[in-house]
């Protein structure tokens, strides 16, 4: 029933051979493309706090976040029909606790189609996560597509708490993989992050940290595993895959 309802998505076209996108970088793409991302970031955390070294506090209730949304798919959608969002249904799961024991911003209610989203996360990235799970709404299964999908439905957006949102997510994953890569490299790129930036990074971690336990960790096994057996060589590890998209998608193009 899983699979006739909703699990065959697991299986569609992928999104980068729709929109033409290659899918291997090299490190020195990887390291250029971070660049530019932090340049952008730090551009939208001052735009917003007008101080380098404060953080991001959305001033959006949830039930406002969730409607705001709409505005960045239809936008995306204007460009690529094939990503436009018709049926709005997301809301604030009734698991959030659980949720947050287990590791999960969210999941897609595959037998009501409903994005459901943990309302306890940090909220400078909550849109982020609400996007992320519209996309698998409209039928797209890979977890590192959905992240590019979110991503590009929260920078097309004309609020910049989305933008920043979208940006700080996509600038976690990316120096994520430069310190496994190169950590030296790491260490000149962080420095050029702005304080108020890395403060939200903090209060993610720190939101996470009160939830780590055992729990979190069986559960990512078991979704780990889950994942692989859906088409998803990759596990876990996938969400980080958009990267791949990212750098390519964005060669010859501002981040907009």
């Amino acid at each position: 029933m899983f699979h006739f309802l909703w699990a065959f998505n697991y299986y569609r076209v992928p999104l980068f051979e729709k929109m033409n996108i290659k899918r291997e970088y090299t490190d020195k793409e990887l390291y250029a493309f971070t660049e530019k991302l932090i340049a952008k970031t730090n551009e939208v955390q001052f735009q917003i706090t007008k101080d380098k070294n404060k953080k991001v506090s959305n001033p959006y209730s949830q039930d406002s976040i969730f409607k705001l949304t709409q505005n960045g798919y239809n936008n995306l959608a204007n460009q690529y029909p094939f990503l436009k969002y018709e049926i709005p249904s997301r809301k604030k799961s009734l698991i959030s606790l659980p949720l947050s024991y287990m590791g999960f911003g969210g999941y897609l209610n595959p037998f009501t189609n409903e994005a459901q989203v943990n309302d306890k996360l940090p909220m400078f990235g909550f849109p982020n996560v609400i996007c992320h799970e519209m996309a698998h709404q409209i039928g797209y299964g890979s977890e590192s597509e959905c992240n590019f999908i979110g991503f590009l439905a929260c920078i097309k957006n004309e609020d910049l708490y989305f933008q920043y949102a979208a940006l700080t997510t996509a600038l976690r994953y990316c120096m994520s993989n430069i310190s496994m890569k190169n950590e030296k490299q790491f260490e000149i790129l962080k420095v050029k992050i702005n304080s108020g930036i890395i403060e939200n990074y903090k209060e993610s971690d720190t939101f996470w940290k009160q939830y780590d336990t055992i729990i979190d960790k069986g559960f990512h096994a078991f979704y780990d595993q889950y994942l692989k057996s859906n088409q998803q060589e990759e596990g876990i590890d996938s969400y980080s895959k958009f990267v791949d998209l990212l750098i390519n998608y964005y060669k010859d193009k501002e981040i907009k």
